[in-house]
């Protein structure tokens, strides 16, 4: 099992995201680092279809969303966690 965390864009993403980019990087750094990340990307409109986070557990999804700097500055205005039944892996 896997956990999907979903993002969807706030309406103005492109005018806060720039400033708290660097800080949200590092965040997913430190998760990738630690082995909770897995892969994390944006949807091909992210505007309009945000992004997407896989992770090992859904602690670490929580956890990554609850401080992450695009929660808390509202670069985001839905988040969502799936569980995910992952089939094959390379």
């Amino acid at each position: 099992m896997k956990y999907v965390l979903l993002y969807g864009s706030a309406p103005d993403v492109h005018l806060k995201a720039p400033a708290h980019y660097p800080a949200h990087k590092r965040r997913v750094e430190e998760f990738h680092e630690r082995g909770e990340l897995l892969m994390v990307g944006l949807f091909a409109d992210p505007q309009t279809e945000g992004s997407m986070a896989i992770f090992r557990t859904r602690e670490a999804a929580e956890a990554f969303a609850a401080e992450d700097p695009f929660t808390v500055h509202g670069v985001v205005d839905r988040v969502e966690i799936r569980d995910w039944n992952e089939i094959y892996t390379d």
